[in-house]
């Protein structure tokens, strides 16, 4: 494993180790169905293989974090509460098909052209920049190197690379 960070205390080196590794999920198209606009519980539909790759995901050692951009959000369809519950009858149903819990949800609810003004932002947080992903890098202490980001997007595997990860289009 390679040396992340060297510190220097009272005359002793430590060395601070990256073994934190993660696989970036898009959520819609490559956990669940995409269904466009994902707006009610009953929409929720796991794929097929889902579970058992995140449980064999999760074997090798991988934490599992879902970054996301959600338009439904900027345009008033849902609350952030909204989306945010949706994400945890996701988790719920991954569960239930004998995935393990996903470790973290992070989700982007701008948009350039948002219908509700508040939302309307070009920020580096909405895929294909990398800003969600280095946010959940940095809270978790992930080697983006050595991790992967999965979309079913160009616009996922951008961002991922941006980010330094290694992608997976499907």
């Amino acid at each position: 494993m390679a040396a992340e960070t060297v510190r220097v205390t009272s005359g002793c080196v430590t060395l601070k180790m990256a073994s934190n590794l993660a696989i970036f999920l898009d959520r819609d198209g490559v956990l669940i169905e995409d269904v466009d606009l994902l707006t009610d519980a009953a929409q929720i539909r796991i794929l097929a293989g889902v579970p058992a790759a995140l449980q064999n995901l999760k074997r090798a050692g991988y934490r599992l974090i879902v970054v996301s951009n959600q338009p439904v959000i900027a345009r008033g369809l849902l609350s952030e509460p909204d989306v945010l519950a949706l994400q945890k009858e996701i988790n719920y149903c991954l569960i239930a098909s004998g995935a393990p819990s996903l470790d973290a949800f992070y989700f982007f609810p701008h948009h350039p052209k948002a219908t509700l003004p508040i939302y309307r932002l070009d920020c580096d947080c909405r895929k294909p920049k990398p800003g969600l992903l280095l946010r959940a890098a940095q809270e978790h202490d992930i080697a983006l190197t050595r991790s992967f980001m999965i979309g079913d997007r160009i616009t996922d595997i951008i961002a991922g690379a941006r980010a330094g990860c290694r992608t997976i289009l499907v």
